[in-house]
């Protein structure tokens, strides 16, 4: 495993009130709790976050389910991301939003539907030492993955002090103490991640505040883990009123798939695309 370099941050927060819509599809109330979005052969791949079966579900480009795929031995504690390099895919099982759990982890999936076997990259923040706390204040939840090279990076949802702290872990299965390569100073709460490796590209969702009100696409060019640098954060509200957003996808520098989960301010959870 290569070096990671500590990421310094300074924060440019740049507005932008250009963004809109050009797709938005409602989605089955099977998947009313998306928190997670991938594309694989023109198929979309969403799970829900919480509870329910340890299932990934592939949408055609209407957002129609047209296959089930249950991962055995996985459990669905609170799965809250999902990212993938050139052979699997990566779950996060890592949602922990009063800071209480001790079997956080990452499912390991096949891209190959054929092959059913399920590993598990078990871990533990080392800094953390209290189990317990307020939603409200929770600093070791998490809704952000990606992978680069050999690496998969986790996003904090640190609701405390609006930041995001960055973790890696290797892609191997095992049980590991997440390492901590810096963080970002986003002055929100982040829900979701990607990462464009050609382009060097993070996407992050996120909202200002606990209550979620309003949500934000934020960009950062040339994010690399390789060297010490100043990253310009530049934010776009998603315009689509009071609803949860949690999961991104990359299409290219200004354009973006969404998902947003089925609340009281929308009839179905929604799959959309956003053009900034």
């Amino acid at each position: 495993m290569k070096k990671l370099f500590t990421i310094v941050t300074s924060l440019f927060l740049c507005a932008s009130y250009s963004q809109k819509l050009t797709k938005d599809i409602s989605l089955s109330k099977l998947i009313d709790e998306t928190s997670g979005l991938e594309i694989i052969d023109n198929q979309f791949i969403t799970h829900n976050d919480s509870g329910g079966d340890p299932k990934l579900y592939y949408l055609d480009k209407k957002g129609k389910i047209v296959f089930e795929r249950i991962l055995n031995g996985a459990k669905n504690n609170d799965w809250e991301d999902i990212t993938k390099d050139e052979e699997y895919l990566y779950v996060a099982n890592m949602g922990n939003n009063l800071d209480n759990r001790k079997n956080l982890s990452i499912f390991k999936v096949p891209i190959d539907i054929s092959n059913d076997q399920v590993e598990e990259i078990e871990f533990n923040y080392p800094e953390q030492v209290k189990f317990i706390t307020l939603e409200k204040s929770s600093q070791y939840d998490a809704e952000g993955l990606i992978a680069i090279d050999e690496n998969l990076i986790i996003f904090t949802k640190n609701k405390l002090k609006k930041i995001t702290e960055i973790y890696s872990l290797p892609k191997t299965a095992g049980k590991y103490e997440a390492k901590k390569i810096g963080s970002l100073n986003t002055q929100s709460i982040i829900t979701g991640a990607d990462y464009d490796s050609k382009t060097k590209l993070l996407a992050l969702t996120g909202s200002l505040s606990f209550k979620g009100d309003e949500y934000y696409i934020l960009k950062i060019e040339d994010f690399d883990l390789e060297s010490n640098k100043d990253y310009k954060i530049n934010m776009y509200e998603i315009p689509i009123g009071k609803t949860q957003v949690e999961a991104i996808k990359i299409i290219d520098s200004n354009t973006f798939w969404i998902t947003s989960e089925d609340e009281a301010s929308s009839t179905s959870a929604r799959l959309m695309k956003i053009k900034l």
